[in-house]
């Protein structure tokens, strides 16, 4: 069986296999879905369990068939014996390693870590039908014949886990802020959601403005500074404001995930004007702003909104959504070193300044 991490940590205690494969890139995944393999076979109390971790860059295959062929003499029927870093281990003893799959060891269950994964192989197959296979790997989705990130299953595990693991409440706004910021790394949204939790109570919301205060510091502060002269206008300004945070070595790509989280909810609230016009309707400019996300209280925060979309204009607003696709797709294509992002960046800027509206 292969299944992505995500779903083997939902399931509930399952018998463990002989051989298990995790492979990706996801270091906080593995960590996670090896404790995981651990309680099933042993429990939670894990104290004198029999268990042993060799590195796959060292490790030798009479070295490995030892630890598997060892009866465990305190603490269960089966040695768990977790090969590190499997990758060159694989390549060498790939013929062996798909005759142990076939007759594996009553005594021992082994975990292969790996990064590359083929599915074309004969190991992956036999892995697949007779073992476990875990994919460790941020959650993709097709788009065309290529994978791209799955951000809504993303944004989902990062609300459950924010439940689950933190007792705090992440609602969707909040949740795709984070993101922005900080990037589909797993392990990093960890660190940000356990240093979030420390700011709210138990069961209580994380709000966008506890995300852009707390996640970014005083870089995420001089990019919403950023973002308002942009949407002002004032291109001269952002651009000053673009120019300090890249001097300061902040990356180009991630400053694109505020910048276009706070766009994209004033290219919503055209959106849901133009809706409402198609269907002979009506809606105020505020009320579609608020639907778009922008909050009503602080009373200037929505009258700002209101000034800022003003000034895009509907037909600049309208374009947004196609802007904001040109700078990512650039930003991790053909702009994708940093001089070429910086000028990604600016190009977008100066769409909005007010000489060009």
């Amino acid at each position: 069986m292969t299944i992505h991490a995500f779903e083997y940590l939902d399931v509930k205690q399952q018998p463990t296999p002989a051989v298990c494969a995790l492979f990706g890139d996801e270091p906080f995944l593995k960590r996670l879905v090896l404790q995981r393999i651990r309680n099933d076979i042993f429990g939670e109390d894990q104290k004198d369990v029999p268990d042993a971790r060799l590195e796959g860059d060292s490790c030798q295959w009479r070295d490995l068939l030892d630890e598997l062929s060892t009866h465990a003499l305190f603490g269960g029927d089966r040695r768990c014996v977790t090969l590190d870093n499997a990758d060159r281990f694989i390549t060498k003893y790939r013929t062996e390693l798909e005759d142990y799959v076939s007759r594996p060891k009553s005594t021992g269950i082994l975990v292969l870590q790996v990064g590359t994964w083929p599915a074309n192989t004969r190991l992956y197959k036999a892995i697949d039908k007779n073992g476990l296979q875990i994919d460790c790997r941020a959650p993709q989705r097709a788009a065309g014949r290529r994978k791209v990130l799955d951000e809504d299953r993303l944004l989902d595990w990062l609300a459950n886990w924010s439940s689950r693991r933190h007792n705090v409440q992440l609602p969707p706004r909040a949740a795709e802020l984070t993101l922005d910021l900080v990037g589909p790394n797993l392990g990093l949204l960890d660190q940000e959601l356990a240093k979030l939790a420390l700011f709210v109570s138990s069961h209580e919301d994380i709000t966008p403005e506890l995300v852009r205060d707390v996640v970014g510091g005083w870089r995420t502060k001089t990019t919403w500074e950023l973002i308002d002269a942009a949407v002002d206008g004032n291109a001269a300004e952002a651009l000053r404001q673009l120019d300090d945070l890249l001097q300061s070595g902040e990356n180009p790509l991630a400053l694109f995930g505020p910048i276009a989280w706070s766009l994209r909810r004033f290219a919503a609230a055209t959106r849901i004007i133009e809706r409402a016009e198609r269907h002979g309707h009506r809606t105020s400019l505020s009320a579609a702003l608020e639907q778009a996300g922008f909050r009503k209280w602080p009373r200037e925060a929505l009258e700002n909104a209101q000034r800022q979309i003003r000034q895009l204009g509907r037909r600049r607003a309208g374009q947004l959504y196609h802007w904001l696709l040109d700078a990512d797709l650039a930003l991790k294509g053909s702009h994708s070193s940093p001089v070429r992002a910086r000028f990604a960046l600016e190009q977008l800027i100066v769409r909005l300044s007010k000489q060009v509206a």
